[in-house]
């Protein structure tokens, strides 16, 4: 409908392509069009095949597509490798937001470069050594045509378009330092805090991830992260055991710079509150959460926004974009916690303060079933199904399309409990279940 506003989940596979139509929204009076993130850990094709989807939403302007604001949340390859491909030359964009962490040489985010140089370097040897498959998943997120979208939105979409990049941060709004030809809705930045370091990273002697990025820098680290030539396969002049001994410690090692990079870049995901009519839509990225807040730790992102802009998050939303997939690492909740009657719980208080339970809010995923267990967590998407307005049962869906649920990756393991319960709407399942190319949600 021409009055209503659209948020479209693209089906990607396994990533995040959003696109946001704020109807009569734009300073000239027609639409307002945003894009948030655009990328997939499946393959490009997903992407070539959505981006000409998008295209046919968005308003002619000499000879161009019009696209008023493209936001980044993050720089995983799922939210942002269809910047690597040659998709936008027929797009105008006239605004970029990417998240304070990708800003070239962050004087407040030295540490957290550090530590993404460092589970870069760990991952890379680790591949030389052959650890086996489960590395492929995380070595992604490092690979080198994610560099190719890092250069094309920090430099060449942003030449080609006349514009400058804003690396934005918690507390500002296009109410406040954040301009845009809008009208009738305000968009405020709930994260991440513009001091990267000080909030995510924490001190070396409060956060385990800080003090590897401090022995790091002590010298203490580089055999941990540096493999001896000629060490491909078996090398000849080390010992069997020694080169097994090697292996072992390389994995471990790149495995705890790559975690704990993984949940850096997440947590200083933008997160995105958009307020119209009277209705609050919020978007976070893959915003991570923790039981609890402490100043100096390595803090999550939802936790931090609780403490620091509570009076911005503390009100019930009217559409949440499920974090990171559906993973159970990115909507705070409380599952399975042990806790007396009427004693609080941070990630609890904080779901129940935007999504009380039987609220009419809406909800949407965008999720592939694929080798990670909490992705989606199936059991989180039913506790939201139980809270949303706009939840879906699967199971008729499935049985009235006559497709098998077996058809869908790991059912046995990990869907076949929640399978006919109600979930927000998912773009897995409803590529599945009616060949849709995408999830809408109009408010």
């Amino acid at each position: 409908m021409a009055d209503q506003l659209l948020i479209r989940m693209f089906y990607v596979g396994l990533g995040d392509f959003i696109y946001c139509r704020i109807p009569g929204a734009h300073e000239n009076g027609g639409d307002f069009h945003i894009v948030i993130d655009c990328g997939t850990l499946s393959g490009e094709g997903y992407l070539r095949d959505a981006v000409p989807l998008l295209k046919k939403e968005l308003p002619e302007e000499n000879g161009k597509k019009r696209l008023d604001l493209l936001i980044v949340t993050h720089k995983h390859k799922d939210h942002m490798a269809g910047f690597g491909l040659p998709l936008w030359d027929d797009v105008a964009i006239k605004a970029m937001w990417m998240s304070a962490a990708m800003k070239p040489g962050n004087p407040q985010a030295k540490r957290a470069s550090k530590l993404h140089e460092l589970a870069g370097q760990a991952l890379t040897q680790a591949v030389t050594l052959n650890l086996g498959p489960e590395f492929d998943a995380l070595f992604g997120a490092y690979a080198a045509d994610n560099d190719t979208a890092v250069q094309n939105l920090t430099k060449n979409l942003p030449n080609s378009n006349g514009i400058e990049p804003v690396y934005v941060h918690a507390g500002q709004s296009t109410g406040g330092d954040l301009k845009l030809p809008i009208a009738g809705a305000t968009f405020h930045i709930l994260g991440p805090e513009e001091d990267i370091d000080h909030w995510y990273l924490g001190t070396p002697e409060d956060s385990s991830i800080s003090k590897l990025v401090q022995l790091a820098d002590d010298g203490k680290v580089e055999s941990f992260i540096s493999v001896p030539r000629g060490s491909e396969a078996l090398p000849r002049n080390v010992a069997p055991i020694d080169f097994r001994n090697l292996q072992s410690r390389m994995l471990s090692s790149a495995l705890a710079f790559s975690e704990g990079d993984g949940a850096l870049v997440n947590n200083t995901s933008v997160v995105l509150l958009i307020e119209w009519n009277g209705k609050r839509l919020l978007f976070v990225g893959d915003a991570e959460w923790q039981p609890k807040f402490k100043e100096g730790k390595g803090n999550s992102s939802w936790n931090t926004i609780w403490n620091r802009h509570r009076a911005l998050l503390d009100k019930p939303v009217d559409f949440l974009k499920v974090g990171h997939h559906g993973s159970i690492n990115a909507t705070p909740w409380g599952e399975g916690i042990d806790r007396a009657p009427g004693t609080s719980y941070e990630p609890v208080d904080i779901l129940n303060a935007i999504l009380p339970p039987g609220s009419k809010a809406q909800a949407a995923a965008s999720t592939e079933r694929g080798r990670y267990k909490t992705i989606p967590e199936a059991k989180l998407l039913v506790d939201l199904g139980g809270r949303i307005g706009n939840s879906k049962k699967y199971a008729p869906a499935f049985k009235a399309a006559d497709i098998k649920p077996e058809t869908i990756k790991l059912y046995k393991e990990y869907e076949v409990l929640s399978f006919s319960s109600p979930q927000p709407p998912r773009t897995d399942f409803e590529k599945l279940a009616a060949h849709a190319p995408w999830v809408d949600i109009m408010i």
